[in-house]
C-alpha cells in the first residue's frame, strides 16, 4: 500500500509505504484507518486471504493494528467503523469494526457470489455487483 501526497496533482509525492504480500486488492480509508483486503488466486501472486487494518495517523509511518482472517475477501466500503465485504461465493459480510481486534459480524447476505461494494450512506443503501450483474 503506497501513500502519495497530492496536494500538488500534476506532481504526486511518494510520502510512505505498508509493505505486505504483493496482491492486486482493494484498500479503503476511513479517517485514520486503511482497511486492505488480500486474497489468493489473483494475477499478482497467491497469498492468505484476509483483511488487514492499518493506522495511518501518521502518513509518514502506516502501522499494522490487525488482520483478520477471510474467506475469499475482493471489495470493500466503510462507512463510520462498519465495514462492507464482499467475500466471493460467501455473499456479502457486514461488520462492526470499531474495535479493530474484533470483527463484529452484523449480517451476512448469502447464495451469491460478492465481488464490490459501493455505500451510498446519503440514501442508506449500498450497491453490491457479483457474478450475476
Amino acid at each position: 500500500m503506497f501513500i502519495y501526497d497530492a496536494s500538488n496533482p500534476l506532481q504526486p509525492t511518494q510520502l510512505s509505504f505498508f509493505q505486505h504480500a504483493q496482491a492486486c486488492d482493494p484498500v479503503f480509508v476511513d479517517g485514520d484507518i486503511a482497511y486492505v483486503t488480500l486474497r489468493d488466486g489473483t494475477e499478482c501472486q497467491n497469498f492468505n486471504n484476509q483483511l488487514d487494518i492499518i493506522n495511518i495517523k501518521d502518513l509518514k509511518n502506516p502501522k499494522l493494528l490487525k488482520t483478520h482472517p477471510m474467506h475469499r475477501p475482493h471489495g470493500l466500503s466503510v462507512v463510520e467503523g462498519m465495514v462492507y465485504l464482499c467475500d466471493d461465493d460467501q455473499g456479502l459480510k457486514v461488520f462492526d469494526a470499531k474495535d479493530y481486534n474484533k470483527l463484529d459480524l452484523q449480517s451476512h447476505l448469502k447464495h451469491f457470489r460478492a465481488y464490490d461494494v459501493i455505500t451510498l450512506p446519503w440514501l442508506n443503501q449500498a450497491i453490491v455487483v457479483g457474478k450475476d450483474g
